[in-house]
């Protein structure tokens, strides 16, 4: 018995499509948007955010600034010449040159101490966030996956180290030492500074540990150290990033203030607060060499401030 085929015609509706076979294909609508994880979610609210990105611009310059001074000044921050240059006034029209924002108390150019010693108070700054996320990240975890009397133990430790006044503990440590180059300050400062962090890193790990597939691969049978460093490190990130980023621009403030206090950075070193110190003397008759420095570090520590503050609203999912 033949076949019979039945052909039904179908009216095609605006939007769908019609293949050479004449079949009204039908239009299924806009594509559904792809799934995106928190850190994407973040960088897609970070480009929009004009503080952010000016914040981020100040922070590249002044980071190409301490790495590479010779793009911005040929002079040295440690020639002197009393002779011509003692307390010699700005020179606004010289852009660049050394005497652009004029000369200290010793002859020396401030425009090449200004750039010089962005080195000095970016790597301390820097280098203290990188030493106190590392040890704070690691005693947090510790104390929060563990419990018990590790966990007692540990912050038992922090709360001795938060009793301790951040800056009069490092003006005790730094003054026992005759040397104080810039990893001393950073040993200093990293030494007393972890608490914060360490708080944050036992809250996170305390939650995240609880959640199912932290519990479905303890079943599992996966080791305490795949289980630390590859499900809950990754998802306790985010406040730890947030809390350094910010305490960052503290830092670099922190170590300005030992320095105009003479128990930072010694005097050989070129720095802003070493610079901030000395300009205070004359500040009556040569108010540039006090006013200069102490603006470079406001906006240092402020574009690290505003970094970190974007960078927080970035992440917390509840200030969306």
């Amino acid at each position: 018995m033949p076949d019979k085929t039945v052909e039904k015609k179908v009216e095609a509706l605006p939007g769908d499509t019609v293949s050479t076979a004449g079949v009204v294909v039908a239009d299924a609508g806009p594509a559904p948007d792809k799934a995106r994880s928190l850190w994407s979610d973040a960088w897609h609210d970070l480009r929009r955010n004009p503080l952010f990105l000016v914040s981020a611009v100040l922070i590249v310059f002044l980071l190409v600034m301490s790495a590479w001074p010779g793009l911005f000044t040929s002079a040295s921050p440690r020639d002197a010449d009393l002779a011509k240059h003692y307390l010699g006034k700005p020179n606004w029209g010289h852009f660049f040159a050394p005497d652009w924002l004029g000369y200290d108390v010793q002859g020396r150019s401030i425009y090449a101490r200004v750039v010089h010693g962005a080195r000095a108070s970016i790597t301390v700054g820097v280098g203290v966030t990188l030493a106190v996320t590392v040890l704070g990240t690691v005693i947090g975890m510790i104390a929060g996956y563990f419990g018990g009397w590790t966990d007692t133990l540990l912050s038992r430790l922090t709360d001795i180290f938060l009793g301790i006044p951040f800056l009069l503990g490092a003006l005790v440590v730094l003054n026992s030492f005759n040397d104080r180059t810039v990893w001393v300050v950073i040993m200093a400062l990293a030494f007393l500074g972890w608490t914060q962090i360490a708080r944050v890193a036992r809250g996170a790990v305390i939650t995240i540990k609880q959640a199912d597939y932290v519990v479905a691969a303890k079943a599992l049978g996966a080791s305490t150290s795949r289980i630390l460093f590859r499900h809950i490190l990754p998802n306790a990130l985010a406040p730890i990033i947030v809390v350094a980023t910010i305490a960052l621009g503290g830092y670099i403030a922190a170590e300005a203030t030992l320095s105009f206090l003479g128990v930072g950075l010694g005097d050989t070193a070129v720095s802003w607060g070493g610079d901030v110190a000395r300009g205070r003397e004359q500040l009556r008759i040569a108010p540039h060499t006090l006013i200069i420095p102490s603006v470079m570090v406001s906006i240092t520590v402020l574009s690290f401030l505003m970094f970190g503050d974007a960078v927080r609203n970035a992440l917390d999912p509840k200030l969306r």
